[in-house]
């Protein structure tokens, strides 16, 4: 049995869409979208700080995600923007995840949705009762979960996580 792993999973934060004439992937996020990013941040300082890989979806908003959280996490980690996880189905996204090498016990995917609410709810058989109550309500911007799996990440499937936590920053902002 491989030992335990940390699959974080973040939705990119509220885009704009005050400019029509961006291509999609060039969309920046919106004011509320940098409010609640500064909000992960702090969430990820005290809860999540040791991800030892971030993989990022290649389009502004998650980049610019990854850059408003990054400061939560300790230095040591290795990024990569992945230009398949931009648009990714559920699939997509765990053919991505297969590709880690075992030496990464700490994962954060930042991407999109559907495929990233599609791979939370595939991924998770069981978990925190309060959690998995807000995940079934859906994957909004700058939803945060994070799983716990027990195999190698070449073996992730269906089924093969436990929820630990899950927040949107809609949590987060209350007193």
């Amino acid at each position: 049995m491989a030992s335990r792993r940390r699959l974080t999973l973040l939705r990119h934060a509220k885009s704009s869409w005050d400019d029509a004439s961006l291509p999609d992937e060039q969309r920046p996020l919106a004011p509320r979208g940098r409010r609640a990013v500064a909000l992960l941040e702090q969430y990820l300082q005290v809860n999540d700080p040791d991800i030892d890989l971030v993989l990022c979806s290649t389009a502004r908003r998650t980049r610019e995600t990854w850059d408003g959280v990054r400061n939560g996490l300790h230095a040591a980690h290795d990024v990569r923007f992945v230009p398949e996880v931009y648009e990714a189905t559920a699939d997509d996204l765990l053919d991505v995840l297969h590709q880690v090498d075992d030496r990464y016990a700490s994962v954060l995917l930042i991407g999109h949705n559907p495929g990233m609410e599609e791979l939370a709810d595939g991924l998770v058989a069981d978990g925190r009762r309060k959690a998995l109550a807000r995940l079934d309500n859906g994957f909004p911007t700058g939803a945060l979960a994070t799983l716990s799996v027990d195999v190698a990440w070449a073996d992730l499937d269906r089924g093969a996580a436990r929820l630990e936590r899950y927040v949107r920053p809609k949590d987060l902002s209350k007193p």
